[in-house]
């Protein structure tokens, strides 16, 4: 009898380990969508963070990733914990995601009160409304400079009593080298000039500034204009114009402006490294930010500041460490976060997730180019938590594809 019972027993408990083997199975990540479906309705009763590990697992068993590359990372910022990874140290092309490493090490080394500048000066004397002399513009990298800033600089030619220039109209475009493009630019895109003086983002400052000189009735007599400079000594100071880091934050995030990201990239080298300012001055300093994140320069390639160069090579992990690295540092949170684009309500995100849990939610920076398709942000999280996120899909060949994966992702961390 006693023989018996222990067979039995041990019976049972086969059969118990057995059933707990099939509960497992039914769990894990398939392809199968009803499976799927399965593993979600059996991970309810589970604990957020295991229900959403389960989750992000059945989406990365997704068959665009056997025919293409993925970094992926989600960081709790509150809990300052990994949630989850997948290939988050594989060096890939981050496309315009490259502008939250410009823009987090551009807050931290010029400072959130940082002002662009734009100057006007003359060389000379003024004797009876007549300049004998040069007018002069200081470019100072603002891609902001428009047809107000410009008005407001004849006015001032006016108030300073100038109503005739026998000299010539001069660009002191110094602070940067003469480099107009960025390093593993496409020729065949549609780059700007990277110039420091700008108008109305393009480079024809001097001759804008001729055609307003005359509307506002000052006789020019030497039409010549070019970019060669006297001593600072000879110069008087007419007027300048400033607009702050914050103001060109928000297209340079928002609309993804690769001009604005350039002119950062290159202002934080000429305030920190000296003039003419150089790209790679601008990667030096951008890779002292990963360096102060704890991470290894050499492991990354920095090229330019807008992602538009073929050149830069980042990680997952790198990208969310720089946002932590803003979290927790409220002077650049403040400015970064305004700048981002919002889920279903503007920038580059107005279209994207504009229903669901994400919506109005998730605030990150998209980046796009061919075979390329990035996201990279913050997010709250059901319980209450912040969390930075990047996404990086590389290799794949539909935009859509990405930008699908990447929304479903977002709308996993936020329900």
């Amino acid at each position: 009898m006693k023989k018996i019972l222990i067979f039995l027993l041990a019976f049972c408990l086969c059969h118990s380990f057995a059933g707990a083997q099939d509960s497992v199975a039914v769990a894990s990540p398939t392809a199968d969508d009803s499976l799927v479906a399965d593993s979600v309705a059996v991970s309810d009763s589970l604990p957020w963070t295991v229900r959403l590990r389960q989750r992000l697992d059945s989406l990365v068993a997704s068959p665009l990733l056997e025919r293409s590359q993925l970094g992926l990372m989600v960081y709790d910022l509150t809990d300052d914990s990994t949630l989850y990874t997948y290939g988050h140290r594989q060096t890939l092309r981050p496309a315009s995601t490259m502008k939250l490493l410009t823009a987090i090490t551009g807050i931290e080394t010029l400072g959130a009160d940082f002002q662009m500048k734009t100057s006007l000066y003359y060389t000379g004397s003024v004797s009876g409304g007549t300049l004998r002399g040069n007018l002069v513009s200081v470019g100072g990298m603002d891609p902001l400079f428009d047809r107000n800033d410009l008005a407001a600089f004849i006015s001032k030619v006016r108030h300073a009593g100038i109503d005739t220039i026998r000299g010539r109209l001069l660009a002191d475009v110094t602070m940067k080298d003469d480099d107009r493009w960025g390093e593993g630019w496409c020729w065949d895109d549609d780059n700007y000039s990277l110039t420091p003086l700008l108008y109305n983002r393009k480079d024809d400052f001097l001759e804008a500034l001729r055609r307003e000189l005359r509307r506002g009735g000052v006789v020019i007599v030497d039409t010549f204009y070019s970019s060669m400079t006297p001593s600072q000594r000879q110069r008087h100071f007419v007027c300048s114009c400033s607009h702050g880091i914050g103001e060109l934050l928000v297209p340079m995030m928002k609309d993804s402006d690769n001009l604005f990201a350039e002119c950062l990239f290159y202002l934080i080298a000429a305030n920190t490294e000296g003039r003419p300012a150089k790209g790679k001055q601008a990667a030096n300093q951008v890779k002292r930010m990963i360096q102060r994140v704890g991470l290894n320069p050499g492991d990354y390639r920095v090229a330019d500041g807008s992602g538009l160069s073929l050149y830069n090579y980042v990680s997952a992990e790198l990208e969310v460490r720089l946002l932590r690295y803003a979290w927790q540092h409220r002077e650049i949170f403040d400015l970064l976060l305004a700048s981002l684009p919002i889920a279903g309500v503007d920038g580059t995100l107005a279209s994207r997730m504009a229903k669901g849990p994400a919506a109005g939610n998730v605030r990150a920076k998209t980046g796009t180019v061919s075979g390329i398709s990035s996201l990279a942000g913050y997010c709250k999280a059901p319980n209450g938590h912040t969390l930075a996120f990047c996404i990086i899909n590389q290799g794949i060949m539909r935009m859509a594809d990405g930008r699908g994966f990447q929304d479903q992702i977002c709308n996993t961390l936020c329900e």
